[in-house]
């Protein structure tokens, strides 16, 4: 999932039925998703310029969670997509 999304967003391809069809499907699997899944992801959404803040609120949870496995690009992605995305995560980066 986390691909497919980044791969569309990279490439520029306006695809809304895929975006959303990747949130609906990413929401109740986020616990599976690594560090970098989780990172481009929410930098696919936001680079694609897609709505999605449920997916996004879903997605700060994830990774606080797991925030210690981060890597330094993972933070600074995950930061990057969710100012773009204009997605408050004050939360997430709190913690």
């Amino acid at each position: 999932l986390a691909m497919t999304a980044w791969a569309f967003a990279k490439a520029g391809i306006e695809a809304p039925r895929l975006f959303d069809a990747t949130a609906t499907a990413a929401q109740p699997r986020l616990d599976e998703f690594n560090p970098q899944n989780l990172a481009n992801t929410v930098w696919a959404f936001a680079t694609a310029r897609v709505d999605a803040s449920r997916l996004f609120d879903a997605m700060a949870r994830a990774a606080q969670r797991r925030l210690g496995e981060f890597k330094s690009q993972h933070l600074a992605n995950t930061a990057w997509a969710f100012a773009k995305a204009g997605v408050d995560a004050s939360r997430l980066f709190d913690a």
